[in-house]
């Protein structure tokens, strides 16, 4: 369990989206619920298995016999882009990105690019340089991919990052990548044990220290 302050070295940070830099629990439970109730489906189910995984991959998993489901998550994905309502800011990280050096930091999630730069945008979150999104990826979180294809864009091995994130497959793919990983929020399963973990992005500060950065978690 994570106690005190914690001080790690980077030379890049990157960072999950949903529940790590924006707060969009109430629009994914909505969609989900909307997916679930199209198709006689527990939303349930589907969401405690969702979070943190591409759309397409958990549409595939739970949709019946016959559906199509790259439409259906088509349709999901447009949902969620047109409805902003409910989703806030994780407290600190507009004000923490914004302190950043742009070539040293990368947003790497399992939403759609189109839906993760419509989500930051509308909650005031700079947009990142690196994005590495559910679209460029071959395999999803767990599969360490994802940061390893974003470390790579910036210039480095994700052994030199810190990852920040939130949710079971995110934390799985961190560590599979070998990225220093930290827990953000409440979850506590296994995928969490032995790492530090902090509230939210008021809890980080990062300063520069020779050609990296020295991240403190308070």
């Amino acid at each position: 369990m994570y106690m005190g302050d914690s001080v790690l070295t980077a030379a890049v940070l990157l960072f999950d989206m949903d529940g790590t830099l924006v707060d969009s629990t109430a629009s994914v439970e909505r969609a989900w619920g909307r997916f679930a109730g199209r198709h006689g489906l527990e939303a349930s189910a589907i969401l405690a298995v969702a979070h943190g995984r591409p759309t397409i991959e958990v549409v595939a998993e739970f949709a019946p016999h016959g559906v199509d489901v790259v439409a259906e998550t088509d349709r999901i994905e447009a949902e969620e882009i047109d409805r902003t309502d409910g989703i806030s800011e994780i407290p600190g990280s507009a004000a923490l990105l914004g302190g950043l050096d742009r070539d040293r930091w990368a947003v790497v999630t399992s939403a759609t690019r189109a839906l993760t730069l419509r989500r930051l945008a509308a909650v005031g979150i700079p947009l990142p340089k690196i994005l590495v999104a559910a679209d460029d990826v071959t395999r999803g979180k767990p599969h360490p991919q994802p940061y390893m294809l974003a470390a790579k864009a910036l210039g480095f091995d994700a052994a030199e990052a810190v990852v920040f994130e939130d949710a079971p497959a995110g934390l799985a793919s961190a560590r599979a990548a070998g990225a220093a990983t930290v827990v953000v929020g409440d979850y506590k399963g296994e995928a969490s044990e032995g790492l530090p973990r902090v509230p939210d992005m008021l809890s980080v500060s990062v300063s520069a220290s020779g050609s990296g950065m020295t991240v403190t978690l308070a």
